[in-house]
Parts: structure tokens; C-alpha cells; sequence
């Protein structure tokens, strides 16, 4: 059960102030966040002893994901754990990281599946717990008539002065390119923000831009289109996150346990 969301309007009572050259919170405002808080803990409390006075996973629970986790690990997952506890009303949600791990620690998704690459990694707030559910590689993939497509492997480097189609800016796939580039000692020209990846193969087989795309979800490559290996080798880190506070609600818990069980049935190209 998601926390009340308050604004100025329906408190009628100013929530941020100037100081200085920034703004803060008001006094009215941090109240309001600690009863929000007291709110969510006892309806987590509630719920945790009606699943163990039943004995079993029941309820409601929210899980966010990640596009490509959503086409590539759910599927494999959500028909077991459906099956298995038909008293737990499963939902999802498609969304980048960072809101997921917002979502989470406001308490409006129970469960979120996100990752990050070793040189980008995604803050954890203290109050969330996770658990790694795998690995995940990224390719280059070039339209097969580029300069590089023959090619065993490329380096950074070799990848200087090409244009990408990458996510948008403030994703962690767009950091991930930007920093590992910069340590290439180049900017990339990100000439394409496409979220989608099956948009961005769509550009490909039609021989625009140069991508990296990991292999969770990605799906059979389009005619004209080829996975060169990038070497250090790129790979993405997959977490499930949760509210520290909630690990003992069985319905967490068996959803825990379906998502590791899911990854070696994951649909990775």
C-alpha cells in the first residue's frame, strides 16, 4: 500500500522555504514525512502479521522492472509464482532504476528488479535491502556494412568519432557510455536517444549509428545487424531491492526465491 502523497495544495501549509541560495523543508513539511513514514511502517506491520497468522503468501505485491528485465525475466517468472500462491495478487510495473529504488523506499513497490555496470553503480538507500540475481553481458552492434563488423572483438578506441544510439541522458545505461568513453579519453556523440531497444535495432539494420546493448531481452538480431564483443567485457549487474522492514513478509520472500529460480530460464540472445 503506497504512502499518502501530500503537496502544498492539500495541506494548505507551505512545504519549502528559501535559505539562503537553496531551498529546505519547513517544519510542517518534515512532520508530515516522519507520519508518512510511521504510516508505512505500520501498514507493513499489518500486513506481516496477516500473512503469518494465514501461513502463507497473500496480499497484494508490486513489482518494478526494467524493460528488458520485464520482457526477459518476468515471463519466466510470474506463471510459477502466480500458480504457486494464487492468494497473491502479483502487479508490475515498467520503469528505469532509479524511480524503482524511489518506489520502493516510498513504499508504493514492494519488490524492484534494477542494475547498474561496475563503473556506474546505483545508490542503495539504507533503509532497502537487495540481493544480485545475475550477470549481464553487453555488445557492440553495428549495421553489418561498418567498418568494424568483421571484427573478433574492438576495444574504446576503436570507437572513437562513431555515433551512437543510446538511451536517453539520466539513464544508467547513458552514464555507462559516457563515462567508459571519457575514459577512452573521448566524448561520445550520442546522435540517437532511443529507450527502446527494439527501436534502436530497428536504426541499425538500417545501417545508422553504432550501439551496445546487453544480451538480457535484447532477442534474435535483425537481418543486417551484428554483436561485435567489446573488450574489458561490458556486463550489467541485476539486483531485486526491498524494504529492509518487509523481509519477513512471505510474500517477499517467495518472490525472492522465484526471481533467482527464474535466472537461468531468462530469454538472453
Amino acid at each position: 500500500m503506497p504512502t499518502p502523497s501530500v503537496s502544498r495544495e492539500s495541506t494548505r501549509t507551505p512545504l519549502i522555504e528559501k535559505r539562503g541560495r537553496g531551498i529546505v523543508l519547513t517544519d510542517a513539511a518534515q512532520q508530515l514525512a516522519a507520519t508518512a513514514s510511521h504510516v508505512l511502517q505500520l501498514v507493513e506491520d499489518a500486513e506481516l502479521q496477516l500473512e503469518e497468522q494465514r501461513g502463507q503468501a497473500i496480499g497484494s505485491l508490486a513489482i518494478a522492472a526494467f524493460p528488458t528485465a520485464a520482457r526477459g525475466l518476468l515471463p519466466a517468472v510470474l506463471p510459477q509464482l502466480i500458480d504457486r500462491h494464487p492468494a497473491l495478487e502479483v502487479s508490475v510495473i515498467e520503469t528505469d532504476p532509479f524511480e524503482a529504488v524511489a518506489a520502493v523506499t516510498r513504499g508504493e513497490i514492494q519488490i524492484a528488479i534494477v542494475h547498474d555496470w561496475h563503473n556506474t553503480p546505483l545508490t542503495i538507500p539504507e533503509e532497502l535491502s537487495r540481493t544480485k540475481l545475475g550477470s549481464d553481458p553487453a555488445d557492440v552492434l553495428v549495421p553489418a556494412s561498418h567498418r568494424l563488423a568483421g571484427k573478433e572483438f574492438v576495444r574504446a578506441d576503436d570507437l572513437v568519432g562513431e555515433r551512437w544510439i543510446c538511451q536517453p541522458a539520466g539513464s544508467i545505461c547513458h552514464e555507462w557510455l559516457v563515462r567508459t568513453m571519457r575514459k577512452a579519453g573521448v566524448e561520445p556523440e550520442v546522435a540517437y536517444s532511443i529507450a527502446e531497444y527494439q527501436t534502436q535495432l530497428a536504426l541499425l539494420a538500417r545501417g545508422i549509428g553504432i550501439g551496445l546493448l546487453p544480451r538480457l531481452g535484447r532477442g534474435p538480431l535483425p537481418s543486417g545487424v551484428v554483436a561485435i564483443p567489446l573488450q574489458p567485457a561490458p556486463t550489467r549487474r541485476l539486483y531485486a531491492v526491498w524494504r529492509t522492514a518487509t523481509a519477513r513478509r512471505p510474500a517477499i520472500a517467495v518472490t525472492l526465491t522465484a526471481l533467482r529460480a527464474g535466472w537461468p530460464s531468462r530469454d538472453t540472445a
